[in-house]
Formats: C-alpha cells, sequence, structure tokens
C-alpha cells in the first residue's frame, strides 16, 4: 500500500517544519559550543523529552513492536530492563555529569570529559574514545538509515535503495544547518508526535476487535502462550533483555542531553517527565504489537504485510485503521522517531571528529567559523558511510541496534559510572575498562557463548577492569580528588 495524498501532505508539512526549526537553530548558533552543545541551555521538558526521543529510535515503533507481534508478552523483558536502567540512569548519572562536566574544563563531549576528568596530558584517552564512538556510532546511525529507508519503502512504493537516500537526507539536512539547537528542538516535537500516536494506536486496535476483552480471547486462540512472559524465555534469555537497561550508562547521544541542561536545578523535573514519556511509549509499543496479534488473525486479507515483516507491525495498522489525514501524522512519528535518534548520533560522531580530532591534533588555532562548518561536514561524511552500510535490504533494525547499544554500553558505561562516583578511579583504569568492553562485546558478537547477549559479560569484565587496573596505579592527584569531592558536595546539596 502507497501513500495516498492527505498522507504525503502531511509528511510534506512535518519535513519542512523540521527545516524550519533547522534554519531556526542555524541562527542561534555562533560557536561551536552552541554547534555541538548548544550552550548548555535546554530546560528540564527540553531536555527531558529529547533525551528520550534520541534513545529510542525507530525500534520503539517498528523493533518492539514487531518482537512482541512475533513472540507474545515474553519479548517485553526488553522494555522493563530499558525503564530501570533509564531511571537509574536519570538518578545517579545526570547531575553528577551536568557539575563534572563543567567544572573539567567546560568539557563539551564525552572524550572531552574523560581527558580532563583523569588529567590525560597525552590526549590517548580521548583518541580511543573517539574511535569506539565513531566505531559504534556508525553501525547505529546504519540502523536509523535502515528505519528511515523501511517508512519511505513502505510509504510511498520506493525501492529500497531510494528509500535509503531519501531517508537518510531528510535527517542530514537540519542537522547540517542547526546543530544541536536544532536537534534538541525538533526531539521534542518528534517525541510529541511519538507518545501521541503511541497511545493512539493501541487503542484504536483495541476498538476495531471490540475491546480489550475479546481481543485477549483472540489472542489466546491465535496464539499459544502469548500471554506467558517466560514462553520461550531461558533465564539467559532473561537476563539479557533486562540487560538493555545496563545500555543507558554509556550512550553518548543520551548523555550528551544531561551535559547541556541549563542547570544541575533541572535535572529532577526532567526525571519525572522523562520517565513518564518513556513508560506510556514503551508500554504503547508493546500492545501494539501484541494486540496486533488479535487485528491481523481476524484479518487474514490484511496480513500480507507483517507477515513479510513483523517489523511494519506498526505502519500498517496507522494506514489501517485511520483516516488518512490522522495516518499522516501518526506515520510522520516513525519517521520522527527515525529522525530524533539519527540527527543525534551524526552530530555526537561529528563532534568527535571536530572538537577531539581536527582541533585538538591538526588545527589547535582554528576559528570558530572553521570548526562549525568542518561539523557540518562531518555530518554528511558519517551519513554517507551509514548509507553504505545499510545497503543490504535484509537488515533488521532491532539487530543493528543492539550490537551499538551493547557496545557503548560495556565501553562507556561502567567508565562512565565509575567515574562520577569513585574517586581512586585512575586514567589507565578508564583506558583499561573501555577497551576490555569494547573488545569483549565485539568478540562474544562473533561467537554468541550461551547465547547471553554480549553487553552483560562487557559490562563485568569492564568494570573489573578498571578496579583492578586503577588500585595497582597511583592514587589520583589531588587536584583530581578535589573535584570530585566538590561534586559530591553539589550534588549532597542538591538531595541527588
Amino acid at each position: 500500500m502507497t501513500a495516498n495524498t492527505p498522507t504525503v501532505v502531511m509528511f510534506a508539512i512535518y519535513l519542512l517544519g523540521m527545516l524550519a526549526i533547522g534554519w531556526a537553530g542555524y541562527k542561534a548558533t555562533d560557536n561551536l559550543s552552541d554547534y555541538i552543545l548548544g550552550g548548555r541551555s535546554l530546560g528540564p521538558v527540553v531536555t527531558a523529552l529529547s533525551a528520550g526521543a534520541s534513545d529510542m529510535s525507530g525500534w520503539l515503533l517498528m523493533g518492539l513492536p514487531g518482537a512482541v507481534f512475533l513472540q507474545g508478552l515474553s519479548a517485553s523483558w526488553i522494555a522493563i530492563g530499558l525503564c530501570l536502567g533509564a531511571w537509574l540512569n536519570w538518578r545517579f548519572v545526570a547531575a553528577r555529569l551536568r557539575i563534572y562536566t563543567e567544572k573539567v574544563g567546560n568539557a563539551l563531549t564525552l572524550p572531552d570529559y574523560f581527558t580532563n576528568r583523569f588529567e590525560d596530558r597525552s590526549n590517548l584517552l580521548r583518541i580511543v574514545t573517539a574511535l569506539v564512538i565513531l566505531v559504534f556510532f556508525t553501525i547505529y546511525c546504519a540502523s536509523g538509515v535502515v528505519a528511515g529507508a523501511r517508512l519511505f519503502e513502505s510509504m510511498f512504493g520506493m525501492d529500497y535503495q531510494t528509500a535509503l537516500w531519501v531517508g537518510a537526507v531528510a535527517t542530514m539536512a537540519y542537522v547540517f544547518i542547526g546543530g544541536f539547537l536544532a536537534v534538541s528542538w525538533t526531539d521534542t516535537i518528534q517525541a510529541s508526535l511519538m507518545i501521541t500516536a503511541l497511545i493512539l494506536a493501541p487503542l484504536m486496535v483495541i476498538y476495531a476487535d471490540g475491546g480489550v476483552g475479546p481481543s485477549a480471547a483472540i489472542i489466546d486462540t491465535a496464539r499459544s502462550g502469548a500471554f506467558d512472559m517466560f514462553r520461550g524465555q531461558t533465564v539467559i534469555a532473561v537476563i539479557s533483555l533486562l540487560a538493555w537497561g545496563l545500555g543507558y550508562f554509556g550512550q553518548p547521544h543520551i548523555l550528551v542531553r544531561f551535559m547541556a541542561a541549563e542547570s544541575v536545578q533541572t535535572i529532577p523535573n526532567a526525571r519525572r517527565i522523562g520517565m513518564t514519556w518513556m513508560v506510556l511509549c514503551l508500554g504503547g509499543a508493546v500492545a501494539v504489537g501484541f494486540f496486533g496479534i488479535a487485528f491481523f488473525n481476524g484479518r487474514p486479507d490484511l496480513a500480507g504485510g507483517v507477515n513479510a515483516n513483523a517489523e511494519t507491525v506498526f505502519l500498517e495498522v496507522a494506514k489501517l485503521l485511520f483516516n488518512p489525514w490522522i495516518s499522516g501524522v501518526l506515520l510522520a512519528a516513525v519517521l520522527a522517531a527515525v529522525m530524533s535518534t539519527l540527527s543525534c548520533q551524526l552530530l555526537v560522531c561529528s563532534s568527535a571528529l571536530t572538537q577531539d580530532i581536527y582541533k585538538t591534533f591538526l588545527r589547535k588555532q582554528a576559528s570558530e567559523r572553521e570548526l562549525v562548518w568542518f561539523g557540518r561536514a562531518m555530518v554528511f561524511v558519517i551519513a554517507v558511510i551509514a548509507i553504505v552500510i545499510a545497503q543490504d535490504p535484509e537488515s533488521k533494525v532491532l539487530g543493528m541496534v543492539s550490537n551499538a547499544w551493547a557496545g557503548f554500553g560495556a565501553a562507556f558505561g561502567p567508565l562512565v559510572l565509575l567515574s562520577l562516583l569513585w574517586t581512586r578511579m585512575t586514567r589507565n583504569g578508564a583506558l583499561a575498562g573501555m577497551v576490555v568492553g569494547a573488545v569483549t562485546v565485539l568478540v562474544w558478537q562473533h561467537y554468541q557463548w550461551f547465547k547471553l547477549y554480549e553487553i552483560v559479560p562487557g559490562f563485568v569484565l569492564s568494570t573489573v577492569a578498571i578496579v583492578m587496573v586503577s588500585l595497582l596505579g597511583k592514587m589520583p592527584s589531588a587536584a583530581v580528588q578535589k573535584t570530585h569531592a566538590e561534586v559530591e558536595t553539589e550534588i549532597a546539596a542538591q538531595g541527588e
């Protein structure tokens, strides 16, 4: 089914709106700090919704509903793990990272923060961090490109290769123009679209089959065991799904939102807003996939699309159950989910190349204008690489996200947590933890030992490496210990 005129019009309005916000971001961008961190000016609503939107990506409206549609409620363990991990991230990382990054040389990027936090004058920590970001984010960006291509392919009848470029260019345009402010402002709008879509869609699916009771009865008959949370799940499988929550501590595109908050006072309100949004969105995504089982079981003539690719279940529901104008808005929410995450990922990659490689090693005296334009050029370069990686039309969004999520969670998660909470941590400990975490994930992905999600061994071994190497080395300098104590004092004063 291809899009009709009202749907095309709504898509066009949405895309033009994003470009207009990109232009507004361009006008508000004066220097590199504005381009990659927005001048640390985000209020609680923008901080919360932009963090949520940049987190969820097309996986929220495609990957998760598709998994639940195929497996039933046993696939929802991942949503539980994500909610737990996100809350812990807001509670123990957000405020500390906001304070710490300002105290250690007004760090603008994660490599900047690690370098200044551990007084690494060799810049080795900066280089390794930037390389890890580029490797795993390029994979992550490719997943966003795939999700965007699936949307344009389904909606407009495009071939996969054309859809790849259309989806990527739509996102690249406003990131290239407006930088961090444009990304954050558009994320806020996109998050609003996403939650609206994920509340309306499951309600309409349930209504179409006569309510929760009749829908549940159909599911119970059509898919034996769909209600069983442990159906087909081993202990290791459940641990693996819950372990997705560990990834939050190491995701640069989420952590950068904490760094950009206007003050530490905004964090508690942002946490409440962000967690409410997240619970509703994840619940809606699970409901779309789950009650979609009943909807399509009773309408086999309409089930061709979801039978071919379960990740299109939300797209099919939006096209079949809503008036074309509303359908256009709901389907724009899928594009919003894709664009919000992809845009932030492109910007973080660009920031690493600009601030941590180009400015630090190649052009130390570069002007602010030169750095901003170099950053824009890097957005284009990373986008093209992601498109090349995403060429395979059989690529699965959830699988690609899983690989990148584990990489960041294991390489950076323990490092971020311990750098904020443990004053005894050293530069060498940080370096060891990052390398061990990243290598463990890459090796485990290849061999798939015990069918355990690679973030688990990666996170554990990274933590062990940090602690052991730190304890074997010298105590951090008095200045490092003093800064850590100051951060803890401010956190205590804030009640965080």
